[in-house]
């Protein structure tokens, strides 16, 4: 205990604040089980996370991306233990999450919490919005009575609602309003780290620019850590101080956001940045884009090797290389703190593939590169 602080401090539930990493996986891996017969035997495994390592430094936005079934909701979700690993660990503030006890765990929940995607499907139709953000209050009693309504009413104002819906029921708001309702539920614990599950997919684009900036907004007051996920590659760069790039299973590109953006260092993350179109049209023309051919392998059976070689268009313009078939390749640093699982991520840095080019060469129409399936 004494290496948390003052000996009169509870490691699971004091805060210790600093410069340092508050969220770290190592190794993580969480399967689903496929079973087959009338007895269900065991056939094999859908590997959502397979082998996740990241580091989500105290007061940053990691901002999580990658196209539909990858696993960065199943990943998010297991850094807060609502999805027990398969393998590997997740430290919260330098504790091991997989060897607490469900009461340690229950106490630990005050400092870490969820924004679903739906924010419809989240919320219970049969509640009130006072019940709704009061419950988390009551679950772990910090307040009751007259104070307990002074919060809601404190925490309705701080996310944009007006105090005077604590009696409405969610079926009387907008989208965003209720996307507003359950970042007021996750703020009432007064957590450190919230995973931004999509919070705002389902929205309009008018609201989803009021969301970004109310989340940003509640970090910078209330020193907040997130990890915000989402398939908007802007969103993503306005949000973010750090980007991971999520593909099968596996984090295959982590770096600034600024470094990511400017010149990505794997391959699908310029496939993925080829695919934003640019509001400029002269810059837009002199984008050499990738066409990806084919559908992301089953995370059931991914492909030996690179998962990506199946798809990727370096491997192709190299010519096949053996190794990336047969190798995988390890997350490791290509320049300065961005890092990427590719065997060759400096002949992709030198590419200009997916990414504006510079005023000189700026001529002609767009030329795609087409991978093989």
């Amino acid at each position: 205990m004494l290496g948390h602080g003052a000996w009169w401090l509870d490691p699971v539930t004091d805060r210790h604040p600093g410069k340092g990493p508050l969220v770290e996986a190592e190794g993580l891996k969480v399967h689903f089980p496929l079973t087959s017969g009338i007895l269900q035997r065991r056939s094999g495994a859908i590997r959502a996370v397979d082998g996740v390592t990241c580091v989500i430094r105290r007061g940053d936005t990691l901002g999580l991306v990658g196209e539909s079934g990858c696993g960065k909701s199943t990943l998010g979700r297991a850094l807060i233990r609502l999805r027990e690993p398969t393998d590997g660990q997740v430290r919260f503030d330098g504790l091991d999450l997989t060897s607490l006890s469900a009461q340690e765990l229950r106490r630990l929940r005050r400092r870490m919490q969820i924004i679903f995607q739906d924010p419809y499907g989240s919320l219970d139709p049969r509640m009130t919005v006072g019940a709704i953000v009061a419950e988390p209050i009551e679950t772990h009693r910090l307040a009751q009575g007259d104070a307990k309504a002074e919060r809601v009413r404190e925490l309705l104002t701080l996310v944009g609602l007006d105090p005077a819906f604590v009696t409405r029921y969610p079926h009387e708001f907008s989208g965003g309003q209720r996307q507003r309702i359950g970042v007021a539920r996750a703020l009432a614990v007064e957590p450190e780290f919230i995973v931004c599950d999509e919070p705002i997919s389902a929205l309009d684009v008018s609201i989803q620019g009021q969301i970004l900036n109310l989340l940003m907004d509640l970090r910078s007051r209330l020193g907040l850590t997130y990890l915000f996920i989402s398939h908007d590659l802007a969103a993503v760069r306005h949000i973010s101080d750090r980007v991971a790039v999520m593909y099968l299973g596996r984090i295959v590109e982590m770096g600034p956001s600024k470094a990511a953006y400017a010149s990505p260092a794997h391959p699908y993350t310029r496939a993925l940045l080829s695919a934003v179109p640019v509001p400029d049209p002269a810059l837009e023309r002199s984008r050499r884009r990738v066409i990806l051919v084919g559908d992301v392998p089953s995370p059931a059976d991914p492909p030996p090797g690179c998962r990506f070689h199946t798809r990727c268009w370096l491997y192709e313009r190299l010519d096949r290389p053996e190794d990336c078939r047969t190798v995988e390749p390890e997350l490791r640093i290509v320049a300065g703190e961005q890092a990427a699982a590719c065997h060759y991520a400096e002949r992709a840095l030198d590419s200009d593939v997916g990414v504006v080019e510079t005023a000189a060469e700026r001529a002609g129409p767009a030329r795609p590169i087409r991978a093989a399936p």
